[in-house]
């Protein structure tokens, strides 16, 4: 098992790094595939996206692909949005929080798929920094209640509202996840949803540690393509998740 973690780990960072996510939002029909419960899923998709989104970060940082501003108010709504989140996991039922996750998705499918065509060059719309700070919080409590770093919704925001290109949208997103990925870690941790889980955390560790060096992959990768072509592999990502989930639930 360890060595199939080890691999999913690489796998689900490179995703991350690509397209922006804390790769919860695939991880988690991943685990789900490889037998695990949607709670024990969660707990270990929180622990990847802090290790994917704080280097991720750091090396959009490093590559001068990061502009923090306005982003960093959304993020601090994430705190506490990431904190809300974990607390409703533990109190809703398994299907209910499949039901809610595939809803995210298919939202999201259709937000970025309908965006007007943008480039990376498109001045882009802004909110006041309470909007931000309320959208923060929004996205950070549904994220963690789902085990996603919250991307999966702030990119469709940023594209679809913002006027953001898809790369730019993906820098911020991953960004995002920094703030409600270690919030919500820290709640688990201090609450012991882990040992209520009876979960290996190594299992966990295994997958985030991993996911670092597909997180520079990803990048990298990013840089090669042009902004329509990511938005497709962005929509393309999507369908395949919604898949998963879909195949999860009715089978």
């Amino acid at each position: 098992m360890i060595t199939i973690l080890i691999v999913v780990g690489v796998f689900i960072g490179t995703i991350s790094g690509f397209f922006g996510v804390g790769g919860g939002m695939l991880l988690i029909p991943v685990l789900l595939t490889l037998g695990f419960g949607i709670k024990e899923a969660i707990a270990m998709s929180v622990v990847q996206m802090v290790f994917s989104s704080v280097f991720g970060s750091y090396r959009n940082y490093k590559l001068g692909k990061l502009v923090i501003n306005e982003g960093i108010w959304v993020g601090i709504g994430g705190i506490i949005g990431g904190v809300l989140g974990s607390f409703f996991t533990d109190l809703l039922p398994s299907n209910t929080l499949e039901y809610i996750f595939l809803a995210l998705v298919v939202f999201a499918f259709l937000r970025v798929a309908t965006s007007k065509k943008l480039s990376d060059d498109q001045e882009e719309g802004s909110f006041s920094k309470l909007t931000l700070f309320v959208i923060g919080i929004i996205i950070g409590t549904i994220a963690m209640m789902l085990g996603v770093g919250g991307s999966v919704m702030l990119t469709p925001v940023l594209i679809g509202f913002l006027h953001f290109s898809s790369k730019k949208a993906a820098t911020a997103g991953l960004f995002f996840v920094v703030f409600s990925s270690i919030s919500g870690l820290v709640y688990k941790l201090v609450a012991g949803t882990f040992n209520t889980l009876n979960l290996d955390i190594t299992y966990a560790l295994c997958i985030g540690v991993a996911s670092v060096l597909g997180v520079v992959l990803g990048i990298s990768l990013k840089e090669y393509v042009k902004d329509s072509m990511h938005k497709q592999f962005l929509l393309i990502m999507y369908i395949a998740i919604i898949a998963l989930t879909v195949k999860k639930i009715l089978f």
